[in-house]
């Protein structure tokens, strides 16, 4: 095992629990009387990938948001590797092993790569030393150590939502979830996405839970997939069996006639 992988599966969290996924229960979130998110039970797995689908406005950021921490609940429960941890704040989300993006990468402008990257690592208790040399590992890792010493502002998109990535595996979590990580890629930049993630995958051995408009991603990288529509489960299964489901076909071209996205 490489060191760089080493720090990634021995991040000194208690091992209560292993192995036993990122859990809801029954998790519900509503809105002045609108049921965003409406009696949902999901379970990541180490070492899977996970696609989250659905048409717009199905409830998958929500239901992120509030695994996560950063959206409270309405009912339901969340656990981590067996541990109830509802109504856990995202920054301890983050030091129990749940590390998120967002649609917007939202890297620090004013920082460099490096300092964006180690930001990560230093806000789930790595020293600075340590963070500084585990960033640059990531870097490298990724083909981007060239990008280290330039500021956050003004990267090439591609780079810059492949960063993000890293950003968050720096906080050495056993779970990632991304929230439409290949937004705005060509081809060329989705398929060098798909061997990144994939490779972080057999190399770290995190479960990875990915939301993406585009269907070439998610069938080519998840094994399972899960499907929202108004807030619920309307299918779970693998790429062939949801992309056969007439619930499926309904949610995208019946009611709402939309192409199929996260």
């Amino acid at each position: 095992m490489s060191a760089l992988a080493r720090v990634m599966r021995h991040g000194g969290r208690p091992a209560a629990g292993e192995g036993q996924g990122l859990e809801a229960r029954d998790l519900a979130v509503h809105f002045e009387g609108v049921k965003a998110i409406d009696g949902v039970d999901l379970k990541l797995e180490r070492a899977e990938i996970l696609g989250l689908i659905g048409p717009n406005g199905a409830g998958k950021t929500t239901f992120v948001n509030a695994l996560t921490g950063f959206q409270g609940l309405t009912a339901g429960s969340v656990h981590i590797d067996g541990i109830d941890v509802t109504g856990r704040t995202a920054n301890r989300l983050a030091r129990m092993g749940v590390a998120r993006t967002f649609q917007s990468v939202r890297l620090f402008p004013r920082l460099s790569v490096l300092e964006n990257v180690e930001a990560g690592a230093v806000g789930v208790g790595l020293g600075r030393a340590e963070a500084r040399r585990f960033a640059l590992d990531l870097l490298e890792r990724f083909g981007l150590a060239h990008r280290a010493h330039q500021l956050g502002s003004g990267l090439p998109h591609g780079e810059e939502r492949r960063i993000g990535v890293i950003r968050a595996l720096a906080c050495r979590p056993h779970y990632l979830l991304l929230d439409e990580p290949a937004a705005g890629l060509n081809e060329a930049e989705s398929d060098e996405l798909v061997s990144s993630l994939r490779a972080l995958r057999d190399d770290f051995g995190c479960g990875v839970m990915i939301i993406e408009h585009d269907m070439r991603v998610i069938m080519g990288l998840c094994e399972r997939l899960q499907v929202l529509d108004y807030g619920k489960t309307i299918a779970i299964g693998t790429p062939a069996e949801v992309r056969a489901n007439p619930d499926v076909r309904t949610a995208y071209l019946g009611r709402r006639r939309e192409t199929p996205g996260a």
